[in-house]
């Protein structure tokens, strides 16, 4: 998504669409169970769905990157976007992580948030496509080195 020279990645709304789906199916589910143990399990499951759901529309859009005069970095959060000028990005870089058996390539950005440091990790469901292909784009818009990969 791009306007104003702003580059934007996302989770897909057909995503969170079936997320919520699913979390309807299992309160519905958990309705219909015919015994407490079971009501409460899937109870629990149809919450947690339904909050990945909320969370994931919270956040939207998940990373904008705006290049020019002054290029930054915003993240969208759970309390409201953040802004993240360059100087306050200490490290851009791709890792591998194996999960499930096979490995999932994961898009880390180290910044300056106040007076602390924070890691902000992104996968492909928060980006909406290959967190290389975004590793990519921040490359050539200056936000990140090739050397730091």
């Amino acid at each position: 998504m791009e306007s104003d020279g702003a580059t934007s990645w996302t989770t897909p709304v057909s995503a969170l669409v079936a997320v919520t789906g699913g979390g309807f199916v299992l309160v519905v589910a958990a309705i219909l169970a015919q015994d407490g143990p079971s009501r409460l399990l899937v109870g629990l499951a149809a919450f947690a769905v339904l909050a990945m759901a909320v969370l994931g529309v919270r956040q939207r859009p998940r990373l904008t990157m705006i290049p020019g005069p002054a290029p930054r970095l915003v993240i969208g959060t759970l309390t409201g976007p953040k802004e993240y000028p360059l100087d306050r990005i200490d490290r851009i870089r791709m890792v591998s992580y194996r999960r499930l058996g096979r490995k999932s390539a994961m898009l880390e950005v180290d910044v300056q948030h106040g007076d602390t440091e924070r890691l902000l990790i992104f996968g492909r469901w928060d980006l909406g496509t290959n967190p290389h292909d975004v590793y990519d784009a921040l490359v050539v818009n200056g936000f990140a080195s090739v050397a730091e990969s």
